[in-house]
């Protein structure tokens, strides 16, 4: 009777997990203690795979026998400092070799900085392989830019050396596998990463879950914020492009981060400015956490133009208009073309009330329909008159927010 290897046996189990669509990090750290069960004096595994994200360009698992595991994101290999040029896994890729082992009880050990590390903590042996995945060979790889597919890792053992190559084997005979599961689980996990990052946090869950057919929308009540930075037209006319896309880029990168912390969802930016909305629970919890991402936008836009001004860099200043009503959420576009966004006339009148901060000379306008939902919470809410807007039948009242200055120290 022919007895089942441990790799066959690993096999089995790996796709079971990607069944399941288990976490990557979650499944590494089973997979390295089922290697351990299997014989393998694993004492560390290090694994690194692509991350398509706008700030890391990979990411990285770590598991050792004594701490368990964690992960880490990696900078772009473009953008790395000498640890990578100085590293087995970019030899390795440079080489287009498959794999590499190294014996650290010998001169071996002096190879590289991670080998003396790993040998001071007992290690005996080391092994590194990799696995790109479609069209493209090793060969094809570029170890400055990785934006191919692909998994590296590596094993290091303790115990004799001269069984280590019985313990590579078991790992050799299920890495394809292994592969294809940490594949299968990174898209699926890239993909709800790009989805928020592209769409905004809950039209992203929402397109996740299923909401992708063209018409599909629910009314809601929400409030609608459009925040805008003045005087970009000017800056836009005097700037070299790569400035002002660095000038977007610092504003934004504050408000969205404000709005974000008070549970609002960024809609989509809009050239010089970003729409918003606050749909949190009741309407009068919506208005308030609009006032409070609002009250706290302003000291720090302050401190932004004050940082840039220290720098010598461009300033700008901003504009908000708040507006509370039903909007339509949900998909529009073409058949395969599709936007996640709102519409309806709480949209059209949030821009109406926008176009108001030069006749009010106030940076912060909402609606009196805020000012309604927000109840008795309304002491720093001031009035600035009634106004007509375009396209709007009878006048609203407007009102700005008092934001007290914080007495000098004494």
């Amino acid at each position: 009777m022919t007895q089942t290897s441990p790799s066959d046996l690993l096999n089995v189990w790996l796709i079971g997990q990607g069944l399941k669509a288990r976490g990557r990090e979650d499944m590494l750290r089973a997979f390295c203690e089922q290697l351990v069960n299997y014989g393998v004096p694993l004492v560390r595994m290090q694994l690194a795979q692509r991350a398509l994200h706008p700030e890391f360009g990979g990411i990285g698992f770590t598991w050792t026998r004594a701490e368990g595991m964690h992960f880490e994101y990696f900078r772009r290999p473009d953008q790395a400092q000498e640890d990578w040029y100085a590293s087995p896994f970019y030899a390795l890729i440079k080489s287009g070799e498959a794999e590499m082992q190294a014996d650290l009880t010998g001169p071996e050990v002096h190879r590289f900085p991670i080998f003396a590390d790993l040998r001071a903590k007992g290690a005996t042996s080391y092994f590194v392989h990799w696995q790109p995945i479609g069209e493209v060979t090793r060969r094809d790889y570029d170890p400055e830019r990785l934006n191919t597919e692909g998994v590296l890792a590596s094993w290091t053992f303790d115990g004799d050396p001269a069984e280590a190559e019985r313990h590579r084997d078991v790992i050799r005979g299920c890495f394809e596998t292994l592969v294809v599961v940490l594949s299968t689980a990174s898209n699926r996990e890239m993909g709800r990463s790009l989805l928020k990052v592209y769409l905004g946090r809950d039209a992203g869950e929402r397109v996740l879950s299923g909401e992708i057919r063209r018409g599909s929308s629910e009314l809601i009540d929400a409030v609608i914020c459009l925040f805008d930075l003045r005087g970009f037209t000017t800056l836009s006319e005097q700037l070299p492009g790569e400035a002002l896309v660095d000038l977007l880029n610092d504003y934004f990168g504050h408000v969205v981060e404000v709005i974000q912390a008070h549970g609002g969802n960024i809609l989509k930016f809009l050239g010089d400015g970003v729409m918003a909305m606050f749909n949190v629970g009741t309407l009068e919890e919506d208005a308030r956490a609009a006032l409070r991402a609002v009250s706290e936008l302003a000291p720090r836009m302050e401190a932004v133009n004050a940082a840039r001004a220290t720098a010598g860099l461009p300033l700008a200043q901003y504009s908000v208009a708040l507006h509370a009503g039903e909007i339509l959420y949900g998909n529009i576009g073409a058949p395969n073309r599709l936007d996640f966004t709102v519409i309806g006339p709480a949209v059209n009148l949030t821009a109406r009330i926008a176009d108001m901060h030069r006749t009010v000379e106030r940076p912060i306008i909402l609606s009196e329909d805020v000012r309604r939902a927000v109840g008795g919470d309304a002491e720093n809410l001031v009035s600035v008159g009634r106004y007509m807007l375009r396209g709007v039948a009878a006048p609203i009242e407007l009102f700005t927010l008092y934001i007290p200055e914080e007495a000098p120290a004494s």
